[in-house]
């Protein structure tokens, strides 16, 4: 609905303009009017005796583009009409972050890392973001969440900021910068203090954090991945919740002490940039324009799902004020530029500023978000994990799409990355399983749980030697409950507990559990001071995805499935980036 009514209204070339008829007549009685009387109030009198009916349109904007469109609203105030109907339109300036929970609460879901929306916060009949990857976010959830397509009425680049003394030294503002130039700095520099603001509440974050996986990936195989979980490391260390806290840490004095312990690097928004230095700090900010260049936030204009027709078509008339000289001066005013990338008077652009008027880029793709904010999850919450693999005789089929590897060789791979992404905090243990494998139990212990600064080597040596057992079949209740059981017994509560079982098939053990009486065990041991989630990953088309989810709701934890093998590392990123319920 919202790409419908938006398109329905062609932009005005100057601010003021409206549409003939009706208004025409108006503004012909308000000039008589205001020559007779000389008077405002008579003005808005008359307006509102010629309105028909009153539309009153809700719009939450971002807090740095609401004040351009609230004053932008205020100056057609008693002007801005649909049909001989008048539209009032309150502004309300939002965290983005904020909306996207309510409206995902509002469907009965949640957005990873937002939690639960606030009770003020409410879903408007237009909401502007900062950036597009929020609708592509909430497309994740569902597709009639948010609009198809969204206009866009204003533009920031993503940037790096850094204090101008430090970017100096890297050659700035001359010298075009790479994120492959970076990465030695931004790893292994002790001089060079990284930060950002958390990816699944921030776009500039978030926009950031995929340039720099799309430049690690670029480098290409274990160098390009090693390179991309060290900067992303680097830059957790230096996490902020807010935006406003992590502007904070940079630098507030010249002295050499007080930079030593302040932020070096962060990827912001160019509007961030200037508005920092326009409060003449000490030590200003310099902006990087890093190749390539991280996706732009856009600004859409979307107008909600489920908005009525006539909000919808007063939704147009206001999108059509979004645009013009006026306008753009406006946001020149708060650090933006206009939607094509070009600047209104007065813009402060920073040194080194491009001149950008090129067509804003295509969000990522849904999928690609997802996974990069399962990596940072993975990345930035230790937590204490038992990997349970299957090594059951149909481990050993092939997988076409994965060049001929076996199932099992494809979900060690995905283990091995996994583990790659684990720093030391971590505690990591590995269990195998089939039937009978080791006298009785359908199960072996292969590498008790531990933190990884004491075996991260023995883990990696274990995997490399995980082979299928012959004609072996699918202990997978036994297993489960052996499994979740050690978890528990050593649990800790400073960490996520979990069991995170990989199999591909279902369990074929005639002498052990079956699923009732495995749930029904489960719930006897389970103790809420005590939480372990049990995470299943299912990999092929002989998973009954059922059974493992009625496991999974009776632990806590969730049932991933996939019909390709190849997908099995992509579903245990989703499946680590799960945990949740960490004690502080």
């Amino acid at each position: 609905m919202g790409g419908r009514h938006a398109r329905a209204h062609s932009r005005p070339r100057r601010e003021g303009r409206s549409a003939p008829g009706a208004l025409s007549i108006v503004a012909a009685a308000v000039a008589v009017l205001v020559v007779l009387t000389g008077s405002w109030g008579a003005y808005r009198a008359l307006t509102n005796q010629l309105c028909g009916q009153k539309i009153n349109l809700s719009l939450s904007a971002a807090p740095e583009i609401a004040p351009a469109v609230r004053e932008t609203m205020a100056k057609a105030e008693g002007e801005l009409r649909s049909g001989d109907k008048c539209v009032s339109v309150e502004v309300i300036s939002a965290d983005p972050a904020d909306v996207a929970a309510a409206i995902a609460n509002h469907h009965g879901s949640s957005l990873g890392g937002l939690g639960q929306a606030s009770v003020r916060t409410k879903v408007p009949d237009v909401w502007i973001p900062d950036s597009s990857m929020w609708l592509q976010r909430l497309r994740s959830g569902g597709q009639d969440w948010v609009p198809d397509d969204a206009q866009s009425v204003a533009r920031s680049p993503v940037v790096l900021a850094m204090p101008e003394s430090a970017a100096t030294a890297l050659g700035w503002p001359n010298k075009k910068l790479t994120w492959t130039d970076l990465f030695p700095r931004l790893i292994s520099d002790i001089r060079v203090r990284s930060g950002v603001v958390e990816p699944t509440r921030d776009a500039a974050g978030l926009s950031g954090l995929l340039a720099l996986v799309s430049a690690g990936e670029a480098v290409g195989g274990s160098a390009g991945r090693q390179t991309t979980v060290g900067a992303l490391r680097a830059f957790a260390i230096g996490r902020s919740a807010l935006r406003e806290d992590l502007l904070a840490r940079f630098p507030r004095s010249t002295d050499v002490t007080s930079a030593a312990r302040s932020l070096t690097a962060a990827p912001l928004t160019e509007q961030a940039v200037i508005s920092y230095n326009s409060k003449q700090p000490p030590v200003p900010l310099a902006a990087l324009y890093v190749d390539p260049a991280p996706v732009p936030l856009d600004y859409p204009f979307a107008v909600m799902p489920g908005t009525s027709v006539d909000k919808g078509t007063a939704a147009g008339a206001v999108l059509a004020l979004l645009a013009g000289d006026a306008y753009r001066n406006r946001l020149a005013a708060v650090g933006l530029r206009g939607d094509d990338g070009g600047v209104g008077a007065g813009f402060a652009a920073p040194r080194g500023a491009p001149s950008l008027t090129a067509p804003t880029a295509t969000p990522p793709d849904p999928g690609r978000i997802e996974t990069l904010l399962s990596t940072w999850t993975t990345v930035t919450s230790p937590g204490r994990m038992l990997a349970v693999i299957d090594v059951s005789s149909s481990m050993t089929q092939p997988v076409p799409s994965a060049g001929g590897a076996t199932r099992q060789q494809v979900t060690i791979e995905a283990a091995l990355r996994g583990l790659a992404l684990f720093d030391d905090t971590w505690s990591a243990g590995l269990w195998i399983f089939s039937t009978q494998l080791d006298g009785a139990n359908d199960y072996r212990q292969l590498v008790p749980i531990a933190p990884l600064s004491e075996q991260r080597q023995q883990l990696l040596a274990a995997l490399g030697e995980v082979k299928s057992k012959r004609d072996g079949g699918n202990g997978l209740y036994d297993t489960t409950l052996a499994a979740y059981k050690a978890v528990q017994a050593g649990w800790d509560p400073s960490r996520v507990n979990s069991v995170v079982i990989m199999t591909d098939g279902m369990n074929d053990d005639q002498s052990g559990l079956s699923l009732d009486q495995l749930v029904e065990e489960l719930r006897r041991v389970a103790d809420p001071a005590r939480p372990v989630q049990v995470i299943a990953v299912g990999i092929g088309n002989d998973v009954v995805e059922g059974d493992l989810k009625r496991i999974t709701d009776t632990t806590g934890g969730g049932t991933f499935t996939t019909s390709d093998p190849s997908k099995v590392g992509d579903l245990f990123l989703k499946a680590i980036a799960l945990r949740t319920g960490v004690r502080r």
